[in-house]
């Protein structure tokens, strides 16, 4: 939503692991250079090791449907000549303006409204998950509903996703025009065919910030979580991107893709995280996608040395805590 540092050293690239990059920026660390081209097939074979490629897409919406439509093709065949089989992009894809008000609600549309079936259209076209904010048609007539859709190439709703935590912090109120999503079991979809495919969970933006959200996914079953975003620009913002993608990661030791703007609204800093935390692919300011190649190996490996979620004594359960 509109969410109102230092940078980080180059990390070494893990091994099995294929970044793609078409003008863009794949790397190993934040201050990297460019991987290798992965153009050559939606999969690849690494040292034996069958793989899925997920690419995030950094771009600003603006408040025309159409428009946005089109510069989500356009950054959805880029990321599929580089092989991606899904691509994930910010939170308030289909309308963005500045400032919420009135013409937030007169943009919103239902499910099976054009935006999804523009969604599906790009999907059918390229051969690949399309996942993307939009503003949906709330319960109430004076709110709306912040939600990510997720459509396969076959045209099917594969899964959707409202925001659980309005973002009425930092300065905003996002309450005043959007309706929290109900407290529902997650939808999770799976990407890939066979014993080898990922099972995959979405939340969004300000969601970030509450750690119960990501691990009530995993506990679902996600192996990869993704993150429509629009977080805002503003002091201290950058960092606090990239710590709590990094974090979400490390502590549920899954793989976590999160979309942004660019600035100058958003912070842009796109990037997918393995589950040890480590930066596999990630962009800058600019508008454009870049993917990475996630194995189920990966999370294996990772999980045998650190089998956190197992040696868990607590669990997530629904319901505000009691406040003095």
């Amino acid at each position: 939503m509109p969410d109102a540092g230092d940078e980080k050293g180059k990390a070494e690239q893990p091994a099995g692991y294929v970044l793609g990059n078409r003008g863009g920026t794949a790397r190993g660390g934040w201050e990297g250079g460019h991987g290798p081209s992965v153009a050559e097939g939606v999969r690849r074979t690494l040292g034996g090791v069958s793989s899925a490629s997920v690419a995030v897409a950094q771009f600003a919406s603006g408040p025309d449907r159409a428009t946005n439509l089109a510069g989500m093709r356009a950054l959805a065949l880029r990321a599929t000549e580089q092989g991606a089989d899904l691509v994930v992009f910010p939170e308030y894809a289909s309308y963005f303006t500045p400032t919420m008000g009135p013409d937030w609600l007169a943009a919103a549309e239902p499910l099976d409204g054009p935006f999804v079936a523009g969604l599906g259209d790009i999907a059918a076209e390229v051969g690949a998950v399309i996942v993307a904010g939009f503003i949906e048609t709330g319960t109430r007539a004076d709110r709306f509903r912040n939600t990510i859709a997720a459509v396969g190439p076959e045209g099917a709703l594969l899964a959707v996703s409202r925001k659980l935590h309005l973002y009425d912090a930092f300065g905003a109120t996002e309450s005043a025009w959007a309706e929290p999503g109900a407290i529902e079991p997650p939808q999770l979809f799976t990407l890939g065919a066979g014993e080898g495919g990922l099972r995959v969970g979405i939340q969004t933006c300000y969601d970030l910030r509450f750690p119960e959200v990501t691990r009530r996914l995993v506990d679902a079953g996600a192996e990869v979580v993704l993150v429509p975003s629009e977080w805002v620009a503003g002091p201290g913002k950058v960092h606090a991107w990239r710590t709590l993608v990094t974090a979400r990661a490390i502590e549920n030791t899954v793989y976590v893709a999160a979309a942004d703007h660019p600035p100058p609204v958003g912070v842009g800093t796109s990037m997918i995280v393995d589950a040890r935390g480590e930066l596999i692919a990630a962009l800058d300011d600019e508008t454009n996608a870049v993917v990475a190649a996630l194995t189920r190996e990966h999370l294996a490996e990772v999980r045998a040395v650190n089998p956190a979620l197992r040696l868990r004594r607590f669990r997530v359960e629904p319901g505000a805590p009691k406040h003095d």
